[in-house]
């Protein structure tokens, strides 16, 4: 098994998973306004929930894949519509990247949340774009990682977990201590090198979708 593919899996999914991460929404207003309320480790509890839900729509969606005996034509679709959701969803989200502001709270409220496990559950399922990834970008990179078996499967989910745990409890860490370790501008360096490195993989998710088509 070449390492240096299973490398790339992990490499990829990482900044795929970081550039969403970055992005404003649900789950970082709830890690802002938990934090804030409860303290640093409301963080990470709401990405462990966060991860329990992908953990179980990972496991659905591979034992789908494994027994659902499908041909070239439906993966080389699936990698060409993946591909084309990462590239809109990179330039949209680059049209944005000059108002892109480092999260911050004030006056944080220290004590435990442990009900945060449970809020990031609910929080990541009641987003819309939270499904249509994993159908569309989610899918196309577990085609992708099954290639190489379970280990490729591995790297994927531990690169895209990875990024997000990084991520949020770096949020948590500057709400609760009330330090700017990133300013603005490198904050918004930051995402613009993420997406466009997603329009990048975007643009390898067709090409590959494309030559299995016309193989």
């Amino acid at each position: 098994m070449p390492e240096a593919t299973l490398l790339i899996i992990f490499s990829t999914s990482f900044v795929v998973a970081l550039s969403g991460a970055l992005m404003p929404g649900p789950l970082l207003a709830l890690t802002i306004s938990q934090t804030a309320r409860h303290g640093f480790w409301a963080g990470p509890l709401l990405i462990f929930g966060h991860a329990l839900l992908e953990t179980l729509i990972l496991v659905v969606l591979v034992l789908g894949l494994v027994r659902f005996k499908v041909g070239e034509i439906i993966p080389a679709v699936i990698s060409i519509i993946g591909g084309a959701v990462l590239i809109a969803i990179s330039i949209q989200s680059l049209t944005k990247s000059r108002h892109m502001t480092m999260p911050n709270a004030s006056s944080p409220i220290t004590g435990s949340n442990r009900q945060g496990i449970i809020i990031g559950i609910l929080g990541s399922a009641a987003s819309p774009y939270f499904f249509i990834w994993w159908v569309t970008i989610g899918t196309s990179y577990l085609l992708w990682s099954l290639k190489l078996g379970a280990w490729g499967v591995a790297s994927f989910f531990t690169g895209h977990i990875l990024a997000d745990l990084g991520w949020y409890t770096l949020v948590a860490f500057i709400i609760t201590s009330g330090r700017k370790i990133i300013n603005d501008t490198a904050y918004q360096w930051l995402f613009i090198v993420c997406n466009l490195a997603l329009i990048g993989l975007g643009g390898f998710f067709i090409f590959s979708g494309v030559g299995q088509l016309i193989a």
